[in-house]
């Protein structure tokens, strides 16, 4: 029984009588071959005859999506199979070719302008005439394995990874055509550009308002002039728009749901999606991955439906800016946030194949405050993955269809960023989130140092007496801990300002009230509906802390006039608090003398140190060159990157670092520098952590004792919540910016042309796809 399938390649399904006549007809032909349950497999282009529903629901499945590619022969219907069923693939234009990896690609493409076409609205699917002209074309007479639309997408890949000219891609199909005649195949990277534009880049443009007030989107979308400055939406030539319209800013989205709906389509990754459930801890003492953190599982308490499915999908949000050129001459600052997946197994899901680009923010400037403006759209989709979901089809199952939910459960960045994602200004008095308005602070001479961790010791501690600290006893209790009711308080008293960059508030510095405490805003977060119950909400970044730590240290100990901590101020702040007489400055003649102190090395100790840095060896791959960053001097060290830090920190200060000082001062640093190498290991115990947040109070405490106040900035500071912060989200190893750094790096590597590096990364990425 065979009947005419020619509807079946129609695009514009809503206009096309031709396609409903067919659609009813073929409706009338599949009811006798409904199953015993009335279900039937719908060979729509989501279901792809591999899920099964009920046959009332087959016309809107096909009118919406459109009947499935490839599917000539009814075989799960009512025709007979073939030894040919299923190889060959129908065009749009009705034409049969062998199956090209390619098609996969063009099928998912089309598939998003279904729901357009579903409506009878405009459809650009026209433009894919070309793209299936040069899938059902061979390369080269004779040559089945590749088309010449394959062919080209990698010839594009490669001139992407290996940073080809335009120039050099010409040259290169020129010989092409000469060494192979009858290849078929683009005359030059004008022509190859121009078809590839034609697949689509899979994101959103969202214009923005000059002033990050606000984003022309959804209601806004229509409007020419910013609904709260008034500014004009479209850049201006002599006062007036120019013929063509150019909007000031644009924002690239990249949605989240496609993306995750593709980690459970292959048979490869729908197995690690699940890895979370099957591969954690069984010692509730030893955690090595997220999911044995004490966050994850209270939020799987606090929602046990979600919970309860374990394809549900974990997500952690990082926000990063970075110089697209690579010239630190050229101000220039493009934001970046990128998603992560926690379903899968730890050393998977922070490989940079598995990070998703979700915005790119333009540049030049920061956003800043603004910040919560451009995640709008990433948000909005948040919050549509956690109420509704979205029906995905599982691999793992002949007819598996599920409803697919996703939850952020923290974000990660350095700790500027997290000031701009979580609202809490990271400056001022009560810098610390964690400790909030109990933050240990006290002001030096140009400066807010954080100094006075004997608040965190227990209340008949000795030390609290001791006058060799600041000169005086320590009587506050120790810290609170801040209820979830008690932020929102907070929060509920902080006023909702605009942009910083709005015209009438440029240069002028807004001052919050003291109630508002050092938050600055009320975080966009807050609009998901389990963001309030999540215990930790931003991590602070270990990377970028243990960096500073290692900067302040050897800046001191090395007495680097750039980097040092014991300046002049300093030794004047210890003067002011009458504590330490030896170091204080004294007047000699006409001269101002410093005494030299016990925590930097003498000027032969300072030698030794670098001699000993200069001669280490390392494994291939440990580290880098680090005797490339001693002076030629051999007098201190220079341009010490964040990796090179971590293992001067674990593996060589402490070491080095034995003879050169006395004993309590060289204990003391081997104390802080092994807590980092115990934190970051990949397998974590709890019972060390709560140790260690002991441990570092009195650690902390020491240090006070060797070096001035202005040594403690805000850095130093956090690592005493380091521990707590582990404890709660698990190995840190998931939740530092390693990955997210070395991500950015391959980035920036595409960008070639200075003009427009926001239009050149998305182009890039699309042809580096795998």
């Amino acid at each position: 029984m065979t009947i005419d399938k020619s509807w079946m390649t129609i695009r514009r399904r809503g206009s096309s009588n031709e396609f409903w006549n067919g659609l009813q007809h073929f409706f009338q032909m599949v009811k006798p071959f409904v199953n015993d349950r009335g279900f039937i497999k719908f060979p729509c282009r989501r279901c792809l005859n591999n899920a099964s529903h009920q046959l009332e629901d087959l016309e809107s499945h096909i009118f919406r999506n459109g009947f499935m590619f490839g599917y000539n022969q009814l075989i799960h219907h009512w025709e007979p199979a073939t030894a040919n069923a299923g190889m060959t693939v129908a065009g749009p234009s009705g034409g049969i070719h062998e199956r090209d990896e390619m098609f996969d690609v063009l099928d998912d493409i089309i598939s998003e302008d279904a729901d357009e076409d579903a409506v009878g609205g405009p459809s650009s699917n026209e433009q894919y005439d070309d793209l299936f002209a040069a899938l059902r074309s061979k390369l080269y007479p004779g040559v089945s394995s590749f088309s010449s639309l394959n062919f080209l997408v990698k010839l594009m890949h490669f001139k992407v990874l290996n940073k080809w000219t335009n120039k050099s891609f010409d040259e290169f199909l020129k010989l092409l055509k000469l060494a192979f005649p009858k290849i078929d195949l683009v005359e030059s990277h004008y022509e190859a550009k121009k078809l590839m534009t034609k697949m689509g880049l899979g994101y959103s443009s969202i214009h923005v308002c000059k002033n990050d007030c606000a984003l022309f989107w959804k209601e806004n979308s229509l409007k020419d002039t910013c609904p709260v400055c008034s500014e004009s939406r479209w850049k201006l030539q002599s006062g007036k728009r120019s013929g063509k319209n150019v909007p000031h800013k644009v924002l690239r989205y990249f949605p989240v749901g496609p993306r995750l709906e593709r980690l459970f389509a292959t048979s490869k990754t729908v197995k690690l999606m699940r890895w979370h459930s099957t591969g954690k801890s069984k010692d509730n003492d030893v955690m090595r991955h997220l999911v044995d953190g004490k966050s994850w599982q209270e939020f799987d308490k606090r929602h046990p439906q979600f919970a309860s499915d374990v394809r549900n999908v974990r997500l952690g949000l990082a926000a990063d800016g970075f110089n697209p050129f690579g010239n630190m001459s050229l101000s220039y600052s493009m934001w970046l946030v990128v998603l992560t997946t926690y379903n899968l197994p730890p050393w998977i899901c922070m490989k940079a194949e598995y990070l998703m680009l979700s915005l790119l923010i333009p540049g030049p400037h920061s956003p800043g405050k603004d910040m919560d403006v451009f995640l709008r759209p990433l948000i909005d989709e948040l919050k549509e993955l956690w109420v509704h979901g979205l029906d995905t089809r599982d691999a793992a199952y002949e007819n598996g269809v599920f409803r697919m939910r996703a939850a952020l459960l923290w974000t990660l960045n350095d700790f500027s960023a997290r000031s701009s994602l979580s609202g809490w200004s990271g400056q001022g008095y009560r810098a610390c989130p964690t400790c909030n308005e109990d933050t240990p602070s006290m002001r030096v001479i140009g400066k807010t140092a954080y100094f006075g961790h004997r608040h965190f010791l227990p209340t008949n501690h000795h030390w609290r007496s001791n006058l060799q600290f600041d000169g005086r006893t320590e009587r506050k209790r120790p810290p609170r801990r801040f209820s979830m009711t008690a932020i929102l308080e907070q929060l509920r008293r902080v006023k909702t300002g605009i942009s910083s960059k709005h015209p009438n508030y440029r240069g002028v510095k807004q001052k919050r009230g003291d109630d508002e405490l050092n938050w600055r805003k009320k975080s966009i977060f807050y609009e998901l509906p389990y963001w309030a119950d999540i215990e930790l909400k931003h991590n602070l970044d270990i990377m970028h802390i243990e960096k500073n730590v290692c900067d302040s240290l050897l800046g001191t100990l090395l007495a680097d006039p750039h980097k040092s901590k014991d300046t002049d101020s300093a030794r004047r702040d210890l003067a002011k608090l009458g504590i330490r007489h030896e170091l204080h400055m004294f007047e000699d003649g006409n001269k101002l003398m410093k005494p030299a102190a016990d925590y930097t090395f003498s000027e032969a100790n300072r030698r030794k140190f670098c001699h000993f840095i200069r001669s280490v060896k390392f494994p291939d791959g440990f580290a880098s060159n680090l005797s490339k960053n001693v002076a030629q001097n051999d007098s201190r060290l220079l341009g010490l990157k964040s990796h090179d830090c971590h293992v001067m920190m674990q593996r060589l200060l402490p070491v080095g670092c034995r003879s050169l000082v006395s004993k309590n001062i060289w204990s003391t640093i081997v104390e802080l520098c092994t807590f980092f190498k115990q934190l970051c290991a990949s397998t974590v115990n709890v019972s060390d952590m709560v140790e260690a947040q002991k441990q570092l109070v009195l650690i902390l405490c020491k240090l006070e004792r060797i070096f001035p106040p202005a040594f403690f900035d805000i850095m130093i500071h956090l690592v005493l919540h380091l521990p707590e912060e582990a404890i709660l989200g698990g190995p840190v190893h998931m939740r530092w910016m390693y990955p997210f750094e070395r991500y950015l790096k391959r980035l920036k590597d595409y960008v070639r042309n200075a003009a427009k590096p926001e239009v050149q990364l998305p182009k890039a990425m699309l042809l580096t796809k795998r």
